[in-house]
């Protein structure tokens, strides 16, 4: 019988990492799932830590060749998954305690209905705890009230913490990095009902070879990622307040002040007429005061009703 969960952990290089979250995942309580690690690594590190544990843990293993990076891999894990529900696993995370996944898995089975279920968090830096983050409560309503809240602030956190039914086609849009995690939640929460658990049950790795570490605040990926998801969700998403707000604070945040900026870095992706008008009122306006919050707040409500 196919496992009730597969635990998919997309690899590259971590291999001290990926030994802490593997010793994690031994020590769970629940033992219905399998493990299924596909590897972008240039080097055997990641392999031999697998092969360390393949007589311990039910691990499927497969080596990209060539390497298909980020968001590919997590994909590639996922494709390789026979379970019935997908619990994504970065490589430099790991399970907060023994009972992790069994909460999960409860929650799965409590919950018919639910095809997305996500935790709370810890966060650690080196190894160092630096801050808890249990799911506060508005962020049932925000999302019942519209998954486009996440616009305003990605409140569900990394992909580790999410658990997603494993009835789907479309996983990871491989055409982006910066905004790949949300865009995914908005369009599972489209048609899938959630279920928080409040608790921090993962723990979340901070490294300095993360992805959005690499691409915070580069022109080159925020903006045509961002025009990509107009053109793929719609320029209708720009009336809700939360969505417009989120691209007045890109460009105010990446200090863009004429339009032949955002053409060097659109990457061919067209600037819609919404998102000009809104411009030209943001050029207007000194960057000092833009950068001033409630300054700025009230400016893009008063750019929203022109």
């Amino acid at each position: 019988m196919n496992p009730f969960i597969s635990i998919c952990i997309p690899a590259y290089k971590n291999k001290e990492y990926l030994e802490i979250l593997l010793k994690s995942i031994v020590a769970q309580d629940f033992k219905d799932y399998e493990v299924v690690v596909t590897d972008d690594s240039p080097d055997d590190s990641v392999e031999e830590a697998c092969n360390s544990y393949r007589n311990i843990l039910p691990l499927v293993y497969q080596r990209n060749q060539p390497a298909k990076g980020s968001p590919a891999n997590w994909n590639a894990a996922i494709a390789l998954a026979k379970g019935q529900w997908i619990k994504l696993m970065h490589d430099d995370d790991w399970f907060a305690g023994n009972k992790s996944l069994q909460h999960f898995a409860e929650a799965a089975q409590a919950d018919s209905t639910a095809g997305f279920i996500f935790s709370g968090y810890a966060r650690y830096e080196n190894g160092v705890l630096k801050s808890d983050h249990p799911v506060q409560a508005y962020s049932r309503k925000k999302l019942a009230d519209s998954p486009l809240s996440l616009f305003a602030s990605n409140f569900i956190g990394h992909p580790s913490v999410t658990m997603v039914k494993n009835n789907r086609v479309d996983w990871y849009d491989e055409r982006t990095k910066w905004v790949v995690d949300f865009e995914f939640y908005i369009r599972c929460l489209h048609t899938e009902k959630f279920h928080i658990i409040t608790e921090p049950l993962i723990n979340i790795g901070i490294n300095d070879e993360q992805i959005t570490k690499a691409v915070f605040r580069d022109p080159d990926v925020e903006i045509p990622e961002n025009l990509y998801l107009l053109e793929k969700m719609g320029t209708g998403i720009l009336e809700n307040i939360k969505v417009y707000d989120h691209y007045w604070r890109m460009f105010r945040n990446l200090g863009i002040r004429n339009f032949a900026a955002i053409e060097n870095h659109s990457r061919g992706y067209t600037l819609p007429l919404e998102l000009k008008k809104m411009l030209r009122f943001q050029f207007k306006i000194p960057l000092g005061i833009l950068k001033i919050g409630p300054f700025s707040k009230a400016l893009m409500a008063i750019s929203r009703m022109k």
